[in-house]
């Protein structure tokens, strides 16, 4: 065999192997909850799968149950209960529940906190007010949840916000490789620009005080699609009477659009 073409093979095994090295690996998942719990706790607590009729409700629980079985959740002095996991596969495929086959494959694993931390992920000392973080850095591939947060935002009926479905939409988003409030896997290109307009004619409407959107969403693009999508799910009838248009256009966003090959996310 000639020299180069010999030098080409190993360098190609070796970039294979770096390559196969660097990757995340996803280690294995705890104990996931037997089916018949899952489907029990869905019922008592997630208002979304109540919603459901019986044959997508068998879809919720499976598409669920396969995120459980993919996905490690590790509590960080908080102690993880079969609620905890359920309200997060539940957070999970809420916003792509109309996306079949779609999987997170920008995530492997969720931490859970008892309460608040800060952007360096810090339990103790001052400027712990984050709820909920998508991690960059020596953090990519982890999300950061606060499990009061997580509980507080299924069982509150009477609010429209809801933290872990909040950092579920910041990694769809994330998934073209901006986090810039335009998911490019659920936006197409048509939908891109009317989206923009209405974002920002919302985040005046928010700074004016002329809006029920949460004010955080007023603080950047992203914080928008987020904090919108959160009264999207969590009160989709208040939004439709409240916010007709911005009702019609998540409802939109979130449809499955004609494609010639399924995406992931």
């Amino acid at each position: 065999m000639p020299f180069g073409a010999l030098a080409f093979i190993l360098l190609t095994v070796l970039v294979i192997y770096l390559v196969r090295r660097s990757a995340p690996k996803r280690r294995p998942p705890d104990l996931v909850p037997e089916k018949n719990k899952v489907a029990v706790i869905l019922l008592e607590e997630i208002r979304f799968y109540q919603r459901l009729d019986e044959p997508s409700r068998e879809r919720f629980l499976h598409r669920v149950m396969d995120f459980l079985s993919t996905i490690r959740i590790t509590g960080v002095g908080a102690t993880v209960e079969d609620v905890d996991r359920v309200m997060i596969g539940a957070s999970a495929i809420i916003p792509i529940f109309r996306f079949e086959g779609w999987q997170y494959v920008n995530l492997n694993e969720v931490l859970l906190y008892p309460e608040t931390f800060d952007e360096q992920f810090r339990q103790q000392g001052n400027g712990r007010s984050v709820l909920g973080m998508v991690g960059n850095g020596h953090m990519q591939y982890v999300m950061v949840l606060s499990q009061f947060a997580l509980r507080e935002g299924f069982r509150n009926k009477t609010d429209k916000n809801n933290t872990a479905i909040h950092e579920f939409v910041h990694l769809v988003d994330k998934t073209d490789g901006d986090v810039d409030g335009v998911p490019e896997v659920l936006v197409n290109h048509q939908l891109a620009a009317p989206w923009m307009r209405m974002m920002h004619d919302q985040i005046s409407e928010i700074r004016k005080g002329k809006s029920d959107i949460n004010p955080y969403g007023a603080s950047s693009e992203p914080e928008f699609l987020a904090v919108a999508s959160e009264y999207f799910f969590e009160r989709p009838e208040l939004l439709k009477e409240k916010h007709p248009e911005l009702f019609a256009m998540l409802d939109t966003i979130f449809t499955p659009h004609t494609r010639k090959t399924p995406a992931k996310i």
